[in-house]
């Protein structure tokens, strides 16, 4: 859990009822989506969230013929280097990812997806894209723009925050 107090750039001092708000809701969107649920993904597939993105990341690298270093998984995915190695493990494990020693430095490891593992990637990334549709809309029309916006904001606001720790 991250505590840290940011200075302030000029953006005005939030209220502390901003504060409480902002926290309630977030909270709210994290439990209402799913998100805390450990066994299955938002969208109802049998595994973790964690294990979920990392199948969609490493689908896309595919995709697009970039190779997938256990070290930029994790950047990409936001966890450390003890987490994303017990996850590839996993992956591997289950048949749905090869591990290989990458030839330019021999410590890493590339990670690829086998058929197996690309097949429940694909299944995964539909149910996502399904997930969203229905919650894109039920959001009014007129919203969704704004919508959008405001999670594009907050993403940045971490994302600033996560930089300079």
């Amino acid at each position: 859990m991250r505590t840290r107090r940011t200075p302030n750039r000029g953006q005005g001092e939030p209220s502390e009822a901003e504060v409480h708000r902002l926290k309630a809701l977030v909270q709210t969107f994290t439990r209402s989506f799913g998100l805390l649920v450990t066994k299955e993904t938002p969208c109802g597939y049998p595994v973790s969230a964690s294990y979920a993105h990392c199948l969609m990341v490493l689908l896309e690298c595919d995709e697009g013929d970039v190779g997938t270093s256990q070290t930029a998984l994790g950047a990409r995915l936001g966890i450390d280097k003890s987490n994303v190695a017990r996850l590839c493990s996993r992956l591997e494990s289950s048949g749905h990812a090869t591990q290989t020693r990458d030839p330019a430095d021999g410590r890493g490891r590339l990670l690829s997806l086998t058929t197996k593992g690309r097949r429940i990637a694909k299944r995964i990334e539909v149910a996502s894209h399904d997930r969203f549709q229905r919650v894109a809309q039920a959001l009014p029309p007129r919203k969704r723009a704004t919508v959008l916006a405001a999670l594009e904001a907050l993403t940045s606001a971490v994302q600033a925050l996560d930089d300079e720790g």
